[in-house]
């Protein structure tokens, strides 16, 4: 029985009321979300700076020992530069750069002598447009005070920040529906598995939930990551969990360009378990008639976070 999928006549109204929720939690807890992240982030960049002498000595063998550092290094030049332009710039291998940034290592097939020569390169970008106007002594020639370190480092963890603020936002709102899905499940009697005892999830006890489980597809060649299985407590020997991917958007234009990741993998679940594996949405915010049109075209239901309680419409 469909939830949500087969009623076109609420969907407006859920709209407007999905739209209110998310922009009143923005406007409440995405600030001090930021700035948290942002404290966070200055402390690193302070601790970057350290590592290279303020930007006076940027070494191979510095960047070697925290690979991740590179992307504070990128923001701490004027302009501040974008790993594609880096790359171009420096004329690196791209497969070097990507893995510092997004893997925080070296890659494992690139000889050491050559590591050396394509980290001196970034080296050499960096420290001729490092922003004199932030990084005040380098023209001066002597040490930093702690308040002009300080400071530096504030504006670079703010423009990291700012290049990341949409993944920030985005992670800590699906803790927050994660968070909400677990205090209704454990309200009804529901236990979580632990990530330490976790088992495959067709082998869960009725009545069990798990977070960020890894479901296997295309013959167990592909993990595809859940963020919450709940095996209904009138479950039989052989029934499928209930799988829910949380889904958060701040504007209309973002969820229609990722609304065929859903179709996908919904297609991927059905080739690998059949037709009754039970995948649905938890949506808050801007998600459109257009994007529910084309969910639901690809049997795909939802839950809407502001009317969490049609959970129980799952059979939970």
């Amino acid at each position: 029985m469909a939830v949500n999928l087969d009623k076109p006549q609420r969907w407006k109204e859920d709209v407007a009321l999905s739209v209110d929720m998310y922009n009143q939690w923005f406007l409440d807890f995405a600030p001090g979300t930021f700035r948290a992240t942002r404290i966070t982030a200055t402390e690193s960049v302070e601790n970057s700076l350290q590592l290279t002498s303020f930007l006076r000595d940027i070494s191979p063998n510095t960047m070697r020992a925290t690979p991740k550092i590179l992307s504070t290094l990128r923001m701490a030049t004027c302009p501040p530069i974008a790993v594609d332009r880096l790359i171009g710039l420096s004329g690196v291998n791209p497969n070097l750069v990507k893995s510092m940034e997004k893997d925080n290592r070296l890659p494992t097939r690139m000889a050491s002598d050559v590591i050396d020569n394509e980290l001196q390169k970034l080296a050499a970008i960096v420290e001729r447009m490092a922003d004199p106007d932030i990084f005040v002594w380098l023209a001066r020639g002597n040490e930093p005070t702690q308040e002009e370190v300080h400071r530096a480092a504030t504006i670079v963890a703010d423009r990291l920040c700012g290049a990341q603020a949409n993944p920030i936002i985005r992670n800590e709102q699906e803790k927050r529906q994660l968070t909400k899905v677990k205090a209704w499940l454990e309200a009804r009697g529901y236990k979580e598995v632990e990530s330490s005892g976790r088992v495959d999830f067709q082998m869960m006890h009725p009545g069990t939930f798990s977070f960020r489980l890894n479901v296997k597809v295309r013959d167990n060649t592909v993990n595809i990551p859940v963020d919450a299985v709940i095996m209904p407590k009138n479950a039989s020997v052989g029934d499928l969990p209930l799988l829910v991917e949380a889904k958060s958007a701040g504007d209309f234009t973002n969820t229609n360009k990722r609304r065929k990741e859903e179709a996908t993998k919904m297609a991927q679940l059905k080739q690998s378990y059949g037709s009754d594996v039970k995948f649905v949405l938890l949506l808050c915010g801007y998600f459109d008639s257009g994007y529910l049109g084309y969910e639901a075209a690809e049997g795909i239901d939802w839950i809407w976070e502001h009317r969490i309680d049609d959970m129980s419409e799952l059979g939970l």
